[in-house]
């Protein structure tokens, strides 16, 4: 017999292998990308300390984007990122891609912070 479950739950098992691998500390906090349909957002966080020290998402005013759910929308959320943890004198993290695919809006938003600053 064959059991159906959704895709929120096989990636939450998938994130939670990663997760059990990597982690962030205060020289290099892990960079959380969660996507839904409609928004990305993203976050730097340092472990050790439970506290997130950067975050942009779709919802941000100052990007006042026209629509939030595509690849320009993620790469406009890896440019503010990146550029808000420049500011705070960081420029090496952790990836931590969420258990989603390393495809499309995920891709993007790593590419764009990538060539913003970060090092990963």
């Amino acid at each position: 017999m064959i059991t159906k479950q959704d895709k929120n739950a096989v990636r939450k098992k998938r994130h939670a292998r990663v997760r059990a691998k990597l982690s962030g500390t205060s020289a290099r906090p892990r960079l959380n990308v969660f996507r839904s349909n409609k928004h990305i957002y993203a976050q730097l966080i340092d472990d050790t300390k439970g506290v997130t020290l950067v975050s942009a998402s779709t919802l941000d005013k100052e990007l006042s984007l026209e629509s939030t759910g595509n690849i320009e929308a993620a790469q406009k959320v890896g440019e503010l990122v990146a550029k808000r943890a420049v500011e705070k004198g960081i420029s090496s993290v952790v990836f931590d891609r969420g258990g989603y695919l390393y495809h499309g809006r995920i891709q993007a938003l790593a590419d764009a912070a990538r060539e913003n600053g970060l090092q990963f």
